[in-house]
């Protein structure tokens, strides 16, 4: 568990740790000492790669620490809100809040979510100089460990310390605040996923380099301009900033397709351009529309010069529609053929009575509108104002901020529909959650449009300003803040609707080890005769299967369920049983194998077990034991151990 990631991420080598992916891929790449043959990797994708000799690179102070941070595993556990999470409304919920460190979060969730995110909206801090951003870096590493890791200067491995031990609010302090976390988010998003980031002017042409170099220039969808305020300060002495930027990269551009609007269902279209060269179409009889008046009309050219009609044969209108099969010249821009497939799939064709030719598509009702790149109160987006308004009316406070730089749900619903509209669920990420807009804007559209999708937010659980009215209200915490503002919002969305959607939440705790814990992790030795009861306790049952369960890929609302082995507890999530517990008895490994024998849909194949409470010579006998498994099932069951 924690030990192992401990040991693991002293010994972590970012250049190998890369090295070792490529060879999973490339083996031939490598001789037989291990060494990488530059050349050879050349050779082997130079048929479809064009390998440029010239070009650009971000670079920064701390770009190689932010790798570095990316790379290693978190030593955090995560630890269940267990009275929040059995209340009736969220007990079966699939919405996750996470208070802690976003950093921590993203790798916990990366084990279990990775490609499976299909929207990520974050609001992350702008370092405007005056929103409080300083780069606050819990790793504590020394000048001789960061020029052993990094390979890196003696110089530069001071300048590195300095920027992540000063609370620096410089452009390379944020940018090493926030490459990690987006490098981490890129791992998340799903083969159709889209990521979009608000940003302003302090630090957009930064992030817009760093987003094309963790998701790849190509994958750059559009930067997005949002007005964010009705009317700017007339104080300013420059301009009056009335808008902000938000940019978004798919996972892979390849035939990504984002919902702006419907077309209008009822609009016609032109069907002859003065441009397009002269066509001959043939309309069957009784298949055109028409507002023209009863009567007989003789061959000949009606209309406007340019796009008038040459019509090839006499004809009769009665009743709104033309009687005869009719013969047209005309600059028509679609084929015979084409005009065929769409009356046969229930087009319609309109001719006016200035002798134009329109038509209502078949499928113009599921037709869209990509968005534009200016969002604004056309689109039914609002403003900061309008997000402020919607707190006080939540929290039902007088006219004064609980919580600054919210941003309204009409926005955060606008952007979420671009990528999920046309999905039936879809999982949404925010991990800046702040205030919690993210969470009562999908409950909005859950309702709204019969929708299942699901979200998680994570929030650092920082405390709030004392003299601020959240402080008076009562929070301590942000995160406080955002679950009461998902709770609210889920009560007056129901309130309002009625709608049977998901209204609920589990929560989960970031926690660091204390060094008690950790001290007795550093001390424990194995070969001890006697197990260490205490150290579960240390951690709580709940926490270690939490923890152990996410990094198994099973997610954070996967349940388990209670196994009893005699009168020992253990725990099974789908094919994995998890062995926590001290003083499993030989009965209990006798009723386990039972199992196997008796209940035909018991197939489990992993056994993972909590290092602590087994010495070696119970860990072999577990061992020796399940080997016969094998001839009862057929099975091999692989047993892990972890500290």
């Amino acid at each position: 568990m924690i030990k192992d990631i401990i040991s693991k991420n002293e010994k972590l080598d970012v250049s190998i740790d890369k090295l070792d992916k490529l060879k999973d891929i490339y083996p031939e790449c490598f001789d037989s000492n291990g060494d990488f043959d530059i050349e050879t990797f050349k050779n082997e994708i130079s048929k479809d790669v064009n390998i440029i000799k010239e070009g650009y690179a971000l670079n920064f102070l701390g770009k190689n620490y932010s790798k570095l941070l990316a790379s290693l595993d978190t030593e955090t556990i995560l630890i269940p809100d267990e009275e929040h999470n059995k209340k009736e409304e969220n007990l079966n919920s699939e919405n996750i809040y996470i208070s802690g460190d976003n950093i921590d979060a993203l790798k916990h969730l990366v084990k279990s979510y990775s490609n499976k995110i299909r929207c990520i909206y974050i609001d992350p801090p702008y370092n405007t100089g005056s929103d409080g951003f300083v780069y606050n870096d819990k790793f504590n590493f020394s000048v001789d460990k960061l020029i052993s890791d990094l390979d890196v200067s003696d110089e530069e491995a001071k300048r590195i310390y300095e920027l992540t031990n000063s609370k620096s609010n410089s452009h390379s302090a944020w940018m090493t605040f926030m490459y990690p976390r987006l490098y981490l988010a890129k791992q998340l998003m799903s083969s159709d996923g889209v990521i979009f980031i608000s940003i302003d002017d302090n630090e957009q042409s930064n992030l817009k380099l760093m987003c094309d170099n963790i998701f790849g220039e190509e994958n750059f969808v559009a930067c997005f301009v949002w007005t964010r305020k009705k009317k700017g300060s007339f104080l300013s002495n420059k301009v009056r900033k009335m808008s902000e930027y938000i940019l978004c990269y798919s996972k892979i551009s390849d035939s990504l397709s984002l919902y702006g609007e419907k077309a209008y269902a009822d609009k016609l279209q032109p069907i002859v351009k003065r441009t397009n060269t002269l066509k001959k179409l043939t309309f069957p009889e009784k298949t055109i529309l028409t507002t023209l008046p009863d009567s007989k009309y003789e061959r000949g050219f009606y209309g406007s010069k340019g796009t008038g009609l040459n019509i090839l044969n006499d004809f009769e209108v009665a009743n709104g529609m033309v009687l005869d099969e009719l013969n047209v010249e005309s600059h028509f821009t679609w084929q015979q053929s084409f005009l065929d497939e769409e009356l046969q799939n229930g087009t319609k064709v309109y001719l006016s009575n200035k002798f134009g030719f329109n038509v209502l598509r078949y499928d113009q009702d599921k037709k869209i509108k990509a968005p534009s790149t200016l969002i604004n109160s056309d689109n039914g987006v609002g403003t900061n104002e309008d997000a402020t308004s919607e707190l006080q009316r939540l929290f039902e406070l007088p006219p004064n901020e609980i919580f600054s730089y919210a941003k309204p749900t009409s926005l955060i619903k606008y952007i979420v529909n671009m990528q999920t509209k046309c999905f039936d669920n879809s999982i949404i990420l925010d991990f800046f959650s702040g205030s919690g807009s993210t969470a009562d804007a999908v409950m909005q559209i859950n309702a709204e449009d019969k929708k299942d999708n699901k979200y998680i937010l994570v929030q650092l659980n920082e405390e709030v300003q004392p003299n601020s009215e959240a402080f008076k209200n009562g929070y301590k915490t942000i995160d406080e803040i955002g679950q009461e503002r998902i709770k609210r919002a889920s009560k007056k969305i129901k309130e309002e609707t009625n709608a049977d959607i998901d209204y609920g939440f589990k929560h989960y705790i970031i926690k660091d080890l204390n060094d008690k814990t950790l001290n007795k992790l550093e001390k424990f030795e194995p070969n001890y005769v006697m197990p260490d009861k205490t150290i579960v306790d240390e951690f709580g049952i709940n926490s270690i299967l939490t923890t152990w369960m996410i990094n198994d890929g099973y997610g954070l609302t996967d349940e388990y369920e209670i196994l009893y082995l005699d009168n020992y507890e253990a725990y099974k999530c789908e094919n994995t049983i998890y062995l926590i517990n001290s003083d499993m008895q030989s009965t209990a490994i006798k009723n386990l194998i039972e199992k196997y024998e008796k209940e035909v849909e018991f197939n489990c194949n992993r056994i993972v077990l909590f290092g602590y409470s087994f010495t070696l010579s119970e860990i072999q006998t577990l061992k020796d034991n399940l080997k016969q498994v094998k001839n009862i099932k057929n099975i091999n069951v692989d047993i892990i151990t972890r500290y």
